[in-house]
Formats: structure tokens, sequence, C-alpha cells
């Protein structure tokens, strides 16, 4: 399979490594012949990379006439629109049968050709804003580590793209060769859970939500405690309807759903950094009884609580 990755100024080498690396691995391990990537840019000139070392050994655009994977790793992060040059090479390899993947911010020139018109993408979580109001109609998943639809792939943020390389492994060699090349970079074959568990959600600054700041702050207190939206109304000192057309308002949020992501923001944190039982956690964020805990920490970050923190935890030294 000839797979070609574009290149350009201020990329991170990274970025660019990831699919190198795992699709270079294939010819490697001698799993397959015809996988070792080829880098262009749009003039066939080397680049230098965001960390400073320069990449002279490129090709140019003319290489994605022969690809049959073209892959897009980053862009800017000003996030430019595609040149229409580049938006002709893409469009023209889809239609000769070839596919195209957008990693990470790879997903905007991706999304500027329209080949995922109808469909719906991932990118990195951080940009999944961005993304959605680029183009019309599109669908963005702000979960998933990558998403396929055959002739168009896209992932999430950064390491994504490992995992979605790998997917490209499994799906045209079989899982056996992935498996292989995972083991050989020392990374899972298929990673469990999505992006929403790597996604940064702060809690909100005491007093920081306008006249509803106090009940905030007091519900913020009480997550070890039953808080229905009437609690919170009374508290408020507002009717429950008046109170939740306020609160989501304010908030973006209904208070039953704000309470669960609270709950589950401080079970995030109480994972990190202690070694309590499940249960205890369970139990310090209100949710009444572990299986409870379980099934909204699954439902939110498509993994388990004990999976998340064998993930995140700090290792002894």
């Amino acid at each position: 399979m000839r797979i070609v990755v574009h290149a350009f100024e201020g990329i991170t080498m990274f970025h660019l490594a990831a699919p190198l690396l795992v699709f270079g691995e294939v010819g490697r391990q001698g799993l397959a012949e015809g996988w070792d990537p080829v880098v262009w840019t749009a003039d066939g000139k080397g680049i230098r990379t965001a960390e400073g070392p320069r990449i002279e050994d490129v090709s140019g655009p003319e290489v994605v006439e022969e690809a049959d994977l073209v892959v897009l790793p980053s862009w800017p992060t000003d996030l430019p629109p595609a040149d229409p040059v580049l938006i002709g090479s893409l469009r023209a390899a889809r239609d000769r049968g070839s596919s195209v993947a957008g990693l990470c911010l790879g997903a905007f020139p991706l999304v500027d050709s329209g080949l995922a018109d109808g469909r719906d993408v991932v990118t990195h979580w951080g940009a999944v804003d961005r993304l959605r109001t680029r183009r019309p109609g599109l669908g963005v998943n702000a979960a998933a580590l990558y998403l396929d639809h055959g002739d168009v792939l896209t992932s999430a943020g950064t390491a994504s793209a490992i995992d979605a390389c790998l997917h490209v492994v499994r799906t045209r060699l079989g899982s056996e060769a992935a498996a292989t090349v995972a083991r050989q970079l020392v990374v899972a074959p298929h990673r469990e859970g999505d992006q929403a568990q790597y996604v940064a959600r702060p809690m909100p600054e005491p007093g920081g939500v306008g006249d509803l700041g106090p009940t905030i702050d007091w519900a913020l207190s009480r997550l070890d405690e039953p808080l229905s939206v009437d609690d919170l109304a009374a508290h408020a000192r507002m009717s429950r309807r008046n109170f939740t057309r306020r609160f989501v308002e304010l908030t973006g949020s209904t208070p039953a759903r704000w309470v669960l992501q609270r709950r589950l923001d401080e079970a995030r944190r109480l994972l990190e950094t202690t070694d309590w039982p499940i249960a205890r956690i369970a139990d310090a964020c209100g949710f009444g009884s572990v299986v409870t805990f379980r099934q909204n920490f699954s439902a939110s970050y498509a993994t388990t609580p004990t999976s998340y923190r064998q993930r995140f935890s700090p290792r002894p030294e």
C-alpha cells in the first residue's frame, strides 16, 4: 500500500512521526511490502519543524497521484483554510479510490475539501467547537479516538493518531499484524475508552456564576449529599421553573446534568490523587452506590473508574 504523509512548515515532529512510525514498522517487521510512507510538501521543498530541526528528504505533491492512503497528520494551530491546490489533490485522490486520513488538526483540511460532508468526524477535543463551525452540515463527535468511514478517517488529538494508524493496519492486514506493530512500539493495540476522559474540566471558581454563585458554591461543598433541583432552587430562593431557566442561561446545562458532571469531576480528581476504594469515592461524590457510580462514569468516559485510575494516577517512584 502506497502511503503519503503531508508536512508543512512548523509541523510538530510528533504529529509527523506517528504515521511514519506505525506504517514504517509494518515493513520493518516484514508484515507487508510497500507500506513505507513518503513525506511530501506542497512545493516539494524541505520544512522546519516546530521543534527546530529541518526535514529535507521530502517529495512533491505528485506522489499523491499514486497514493492509496493520503495522511494529513496535523495542521497549523491558527487553522487556516486549506488552499485550493491541496483540496483538489485530496478530492482527486478520493475519486481514484484512495483513502484520506485527517489526524488531530489534520481533520480541518480534510473537512475543507468537502470529503467529510454528511458524515461524523473527530479532532482534538480543544478544537471541536471550531471544527463544528468550519462547514455547515458536518457532524462532529467530541469523544471518539478515531472515526473511519472507509474512504475518510479522522482522529482525535496527538497520541490518538497512533490508535488511528494501528486501526488502518488492523483493517488492511488483520488483528495479528496490528498487535505485532503495537507490541514493538510498546502501545496498546486497541486503547480502551475515548477522548472524553482526557478533557480538562476545571471546577467553577467560587461565586463565579452570576447571581447563582452562592448556590453553586453551596452545591459544590455538598456533592456527597442528595442535590435535587428543588434543593438547589430552595437555596437560591427561587421557584423550580425560574431557577431552572436561569441556571441553563448561566451555565448552558440543566441543574441535574450539571450536578452529575460535578460529581464526575470530583470522582476523577479523587481517582487521580487518592488511593481510596471505589466504594468510598462513590459515596464521597454522592452516587449512592458503586453500581450507579460505575454506570455513570463508563457512560461519560467509555472506561471504568479502575481503568481510569490506572491510567492517570501517579505511579510510585
